[in-house]
């Protein structure tokens, strides 16, 4: 039986697309799963990360919530929760390593900038930028 032409162009076309797609999601669980491999020290980096914020979720009141939600309102929305655990884990990382008794500001801008990718840099100054947020103490972190 002879399938016409352009329906076996489609069938191609069909499974090149999905096996790309799986190709994608694929590589995206890959790194999840890296993620949550434990380290030397016996933890994972979702470990420390969740680690950070349960110590810290005290230090945290109404303002700095939204100003967190604010900062990652930029990411999309499919990978925001990710992106707010990351930068909450490195803020609250920040916070313990200078025995904090209440969030600051500047701990936050400071996990922002740490957690966010060197290639988000971009968006991250406009969206610092928007806030009226000073940048000259963050220099050393943003270089």
């Amino acid at each position: 039986m002879n399938t016409p032409y352009f329906l076996s162009i489609f069938y191609q076309f069909f499974w090149v697309v999905l096996m790309g797609l799986m190709t994608i999601g694929g590589y995206f669980m890959f790194r999840k799963f890296l993620k949550s491999l434990p380290k030397a020290d016996g933890k994972s980096e979702l470990d420390w990360q969740n680690h950070y914020i349960e110590k810290t979720i005290h230090l945290w009141d109404t303002d700095q919530k939204l100003l967190l939600n604010e900062l990652v309102a930029p990411v999309p929305e499919l990978f925001r929760d990710v992106a707010k655990q990351k930068i909450a884990g490195k803020i609250g990382e920040i916070a313990l390593q200078h025995n904090a008794n209440k969030m600051t500001e500047a701990y936050i801008i400071e996990g922002y900038i740490l957690a966010t990718p060197k290639r988000d840099h971009k968006w991250l100054l406009k969206t610092l930028q928007k806030k009226n947020i000073d940048l000259k103490p963050y220099g050393h972190l943003l270089d």
